[in-house]
């Protein structure tokens, strides 16, 4: 009688969310419940991809944008300036995504590159380096300065590292707004808050790089900032892969069981910050060459918001999540610059999240139906009272539907606007069909405001609708879009 094992007959692979060696029980049942079945195979498969066939694809998608686009502002705001955001976001993600420290401080490092490019490649002193050597110069000097700040920052963590971080920002903004009066008695320096002006092009070996060709973007630099973007995600994903990254992420996650471990948990924060901080001094060099010149209040503390928005969207960790944060971001704060785009992203929204939050079961087309019933009745009796209620100046798609005054009241935009907000506050607290039926009304209180407060201020409004979308994404996925999933006991 032989001594044999019965061995299992082959079957079909385990689900990737199934237990496994490595990965916790818990967190996989977890994550099976996180997405339905459908949607959970469909990113399993696109996961299942090679990275680097996605990223081939997607700089050969991005090459084309030039050919189905003539317009300059395009080429210009949807594409050179959605690659720069592309690389400040990969440059926090090291930091953010990777190393888990929150810097505050990080648009200083763009603004640090920007600077250090103009004062090599301009006539402030005369100097008119060749791109080609002044280029990796800035990116040596942003390390440098984003290692001398990790120095004292490297036993803080949580809110004292946010702090000096964010105290490094205030005191970069505050030197290069009067960086011509008082730079330890250098003279000017930084143009204070005139600038820098006459930033030379990016030039190969004298040859310049045309910034406009009759009158329209030029597409050299979009090409340029493009590949400079496929080898920096390239850089960055074999880090990430290597001993440093998974060091990162080790201490990220605990610092004290990493140190335990033997890793040099202070010296990952100094790498961590020198590589964030050269991204996005590189980032900057193509910033101050496109623009010619260099200003303070492209560095202030609004574009530090926008580009965590883009990682946190994104997800945190992932170096496509937040690629995929700072393109959707930036096509949103674009198209909500004009009024007509603005109003039908809103209404793409409102629909969405319809559907998002009762998907396709009977309630939705009712409640539909009912919000649309509701606006037309409220128009209706609007405009029987008093027609001055419905003769708004704003003649649109909507204007049979939503009530718009021909005068606002000075009172109106406010208590409406406070009004939604507490109404949606309320709403989190019913449930069921009272939740539905207080829906509509809150709905088209909703469309009111947009269309009688919010549209007459559109800078705001960007950045507000970027709000709500981030806070419900982070309700509904909270590691953002394609960020790395985790389970947390709170």
């Amino acid at each position: 009688m032989s001594d044999t094992t019965p061995t299992t007959p082959p079957g079909p692979d385990p689900p990737l969310t199934s237990p496994a060696i490595g990965r916790d029980e818990w967190v996989a049942r977890h994550l099976e419940r996180r997405l339905p079945p459908r949607l959970g195979l469909i990113e399993r498969r696109i996961r299942a991809v090679p990275w680097w066939a996605w990223l081939v694809l997607f700089v050969g998608a991005a090459c084309m944008l030039p050919v189905f686009a003539d317009s300059g502002y395009v080429r210009r705001a949807y594409g050179f300036d959605i690659v720069l955001y592309m690389l400040l976001a990969l440059g926090l993600n090291v930091v953010v995504g990777w190393g888990g420290l929150l810097d505050l401080g990080y648009v200083a490092f763009y603004g640090v590159g920007a600077y250090a490019y103009a004062l090599l490649d301009s006539p402030h002193y005369g100097i008119h380096m060749w791109a080609v050597l002044s280029i990796p110069l800035v990116v040596v000097i942003g390390a440098v300065v984003g290692l001398l700040l990790g120095l004292p920052s490297r036993r803080l963590s949580g809110d004292y590292l946010a702090i000096v971080t964010l105290f490094f920002l205030q005191l970069f903004q505050t030197l290069a707004t009067n960086g011509d009066q008082f730079l330890f008695g250098a003279g000017n320096v930084t143009g204070g808050a005139n600038g820098l002006l006459n930033v030379d092009p990016i030039d190969f070996f004298g040859k310049e790089i045309a910034v406009q060709h009759n009158g329209v973007f030029a597409v050299g630099y979009y090409f340029i900032a493009l590949g400079v973007f496929a080898l920096v995600f390239v850089a960055l994903r074999f880090v990430n892969e290597s001993r440093t990254g998974r060091a990162w992420r080790s201490q990220r996650e605990d610092p004290l069981a990493a140190e335990v471990m033997g890793m040099p948990v202070n010296w990952l924060k100094l790498m961590s910050f020198a590589f964030g901080a050269a991204v996005a001094a590189l980032t900057g060099t193509l910033f101050a060459s496109l623009n010619a010149s260099v200003f303070p209040l492209s560095f202030y503390f609004v574009t530090l918001i926008t580009v965590y928005t883009m990682v946190i969207l994104g997800g945190q960790g992932s170096q496509w999540g937040v690629v995929l944060g700072a393109i959707l971001i930036s096509v949103l704060l674009e198209l909500l610059r004009d009024t007509g785009n603005a109003r039908g992203v809103f209404y793409v929204i409102l629909a969405a999240g319809l559907v998002v939050a009762f998907k396709l079961s009977r309630r939705l087309p009712i409640i539909a139906a009912a919000v649309i019933g509701f606006g037309f009745a409220a128009h209706a009796i609007a405009d029987a009272v008093d027609h001055s209620w419905v003769a708004g100046t704003s003649k649109t798609w909507t204007s049979d539907w939503v009530i718009i005054p021909e005068h606002l009241a000075s009172w109106v935009p406010a208590v409406t606007y406070v009004g939604l907000i507490a109404s949606v506050l309320a709403l989190t607290l019913l449930r069921g069909w009272v939740r539905a039926v207080a829906l509509v009304p809150i709905l088209y209180l909703a469309a009111f405001v947009w269309e009688n407060v919010m549209l007459a201020k559109p800078e705001p409004t960007r950045y507000i609708v970027i709000g709500v979308i981030l806070i419900s994404l982070m309700v509904l996925r909270p590691n953002g879009l394609l960020g790395e999933k985790r389970v947390e006991i709170v």
